[in-house]
């Protein structure tokens, strides 16, 4: 059985990865708390690899994992042959979900968001160390509680706690 404490990250590769990197560099920076135990530090997957090989690897970063965080940008919707399956995973395996909007808005965005995910339990929150920082925090527990009360649909944090954040 894994040990799951990673931090599972979907997004569009082809567009999106700088937002990733910056998450990265978020954790390196000593000016910050955020907390990013990441799950792609588990395994190396080579770009060249079949598809079977990554979504194995993929498989196994995400058995570790205690939570997937999904960048919503503005092709992420469109990306059907990793990230849909990626959501469908996370969500067979019932990890909290975090919907990161890079676009900046506080709920969900449904221009963006990809429709497998819609209507699923979520929370969908900014692109912000503290926002993201705060939902890691907290969101698993509500997700828990959500779940065992059989909730479903978006999720979003009151304005307050984004002005409780300084955003």
């Amino acid at each position: 059985m894994a040990y799951r404490n990673k931090i599972y990250t979907a997004f569009d590769a082809d567009s999106d990865i700088h937002y990733y990197r910056l998450m990265q560099a978020w954790k390196q920076n000593d000016n910050t708390n955020f907390d990013f135990n990441n799950a792609h530090d588990i395994n190396t997957i080579r770009p060249w690899s079949s598809e079977d090989s990554i979504k194995a690897g993929l498989r196994e970063r995400m058995k570790n994992s205690s939570v997937f965080i999904l960048l919503v940008g503005e092709k992420t919707k469109f990306q059907n042959t990793y990230v849909r399956w990626e959501i469908e995973l996370a969500l067979k395996q019932g990890l909290p979900i975090i919907a990161v909007n890079l676009g900046g808005r506080r709920s969900m965005d449904e221009s963006r968001c990809p429709l497998i995910l819609r209507d699923k339990l979520a929370v969908h929150v900014s692109f912000n160390a503290a926002m993201i920082g705060y939902a890691l925090e907290h969101w698993p527990l509500s997700h828990q509680t959500y779940t065992t009360q059989r909730l479903s649909g978006p999720y979003y944090y009151q304005e307050s706690v984004y002005q409780n954040l300084g955003l």
